[in-house]
């Protein structure tokens, strides 16, 4: 009998666009999805977990692991480091499981370079001024945290044709129910 390898589905958007949002309601609908979380060097936020929303590193362990090699894809923007363990994907994947990944645009394209089969979706807002302000509404980050965050957003959007699915988020119940049928597409679709 021939063992099934599960997929590989990336999901990337500018922040502010609703992403995280998204991601947990399909976490939910989908309980054999395993979410993939990222490593980052990044503080912790009040309402994140480390080992449940990011693996928090110090800059010098996420260093030693990149020198190991333990990243399938790592970049370094607005002065962190951010990556997703290469272990974690080929031990769920080997196990016939699909593995959801929330990552930045050229994580996702990296990732498709690496499998090929990984499908990419990415959200995008209604328009350019709808995530500035909602970016500005948010109050996550610093000044120069923000001014990153919208140099970084117009590059993002350059990209999204490179990725198979777009979902605009101008509703976010609709912007849902779009992802959640193209998932539960890829799921179905045989190798």
């Amino acid at each position: 009998m021939e063992i099934r390898l599960g997929k590989i589905l990336a999901v990337s958007a500018p922040s502010g666009t609703g992403k995280t949002t998204i991601i947990k309601q399909i976490l939910q609908d989908f309980p054999d999805l395993v979410f993939s979380i990222s490593a980052t060097t990044r503080s912790k936020r009040r309402e994140e977990t480390n080992g449940k929303d990011y693996f928090f590193l110090t800059e010098a362990e996420f260093i030693e692991k990149i020198n190991n090699e333990e990243f399938v894809e790592w970049e370094r923007f607005y002065d962190y480091y951010y990556g997703t363990y290469k272990s974690f994907l080929e031990e769920n994947i080997q196990q016939g499981k699909s593995v959801l990944l929330e990552i930045d645009v050229y994580g996702a394209l990296n990732v498709k370079r690496i499998y090929p089969g990984a499908k990419l979706i990415f959200i995008y807002p209604p328009s350019y001024d709808e995530l500035v302000n909602r970016l500005m509404n948010r109050k996550t980050e610093s000044e120069e945290d923000f001014k990153k965050r919208i140099e970084r957003a117009k590059m993002e959007l350059s990209l999204k044709d490179k990725f198979d699915y777009l979902v605009e988020n101008k509703d976010l119940e609709k912007a849902i129910l779009e992802t959640k049928s193209i998932i539960n597409n890829i799921i179905k679709e045989k190798d």
